[in-house]
C-alpha cells in the first residue's frame, strides 16, 4: 500500500516536471527550434491538428525555421495561424515554402521571459508540492485505519519528503539552465 502511494507520487512529480519542460520549449531564445511551435493549431477540414502534423519544420540557421507543408492550399493557412498564435513571429512564403526569422531578443524581452520562465518553475514546484501534500494525506489516512504503523508512516513521509526535495531541485536546475538560455545573447 505504502509502495503503491509512493510510486504513484514518484510519476506525478516526473510528469509535472514533464509538463515544465514543455513551457520552457515555448518560451522562445532567439534560436530557431521547431518546438516553438508547438503551440501552434490549424484548422483542417473542421478538425484542430497542430502545425507538426501538417508540415515539415526543419531549422534552415540558427536564426530561422523553415515550413513545408504536405499539401500546397496550407501555406496561407499556417502563415495566418503563425501570425495570429502569441509567439511574435512573421513568416515570410516563398513558393512552397514559409521562412520563419526568430527577431533579435532585447534586453527587455529578455527579462520578460525570465520571470516568464521563473513563474513556470514555480507553478511546477506548486503542483509538485501538492502531490507531496496528498501522498501523506494517504499516509496518515492509512494510520488511522491501523493499516500501517506509526514508524512506517513516519518512514514513508520522509521517503516522500526526499523525492520531492529532489525533484524541486532538478526544477531548480532546469530552471538555471533556461535563465543561462535566455541571457546567453
Amino acid at each position: 500500500m505504502i509502495d503503491e502511494i509512493k510510486s504513484d507520487a514518484a510519476a506525478r512529480m516526473e510528469k509535472s516536471l514533464e509538463s515544465l519542460g514543455h513551457a520552457f520549449a515555448k518560451i522562445r531564445t532567439g534560436r530557431a527550434h521547431p518546438s516553438i511551435l508547438d503551440s501552434v493549431t490549424l484548422d483542417y477540414y473542421g478538425s484542430e491538428l497542430p502545425l507538426s502534423q501538417m508540415a515539415n519544420i526543419s531549422v534552415e540557421d540558427a536564426r530561422t525555421l523553415t515550413i513545408t507543408p504536405w499539401e500546397k492550399p496550407m501555406v496561407g493557412e499556417i502563415e495566418k495561424a503563425i501570425m495570429k498564435s502569441d509567439l511574435g513571429l512573421n513568416p515570410s512564403t516563398s513558393g512552397g515554402v514559409i521562412r520563419v526569422p526568430m527577431p533579435a531578443l532585447t534586453e527587455e524581452t529578455r527579462r520578460g521571459f525570465t520571470k516568464q520562465a521563473r513563474a513556470e518553475a514555480e507553478q511546477a514546484k506548486v503542483a509538485i508540492r501538492n502531490i507531496r501534500r496528498d501522498a501523506m494525506a494517504d499516509f496518515k489516512e492509512l494510520l488511522k485505519k491501523k493499516e500501517i504503523t506509526e514508524d512506517e508512516e513516519r518512514r514513508a513521509t520522509e521517503d516522500i519528503q526526499k523525492l520531492t526535495d529532489r525533484i524541486v531541485k532538478r526544477v531548480g536546475e532546469a530552471l538555471a539552465d533556461k535563465e543561462i538560455d535566455l541571457m546567453e545573447v
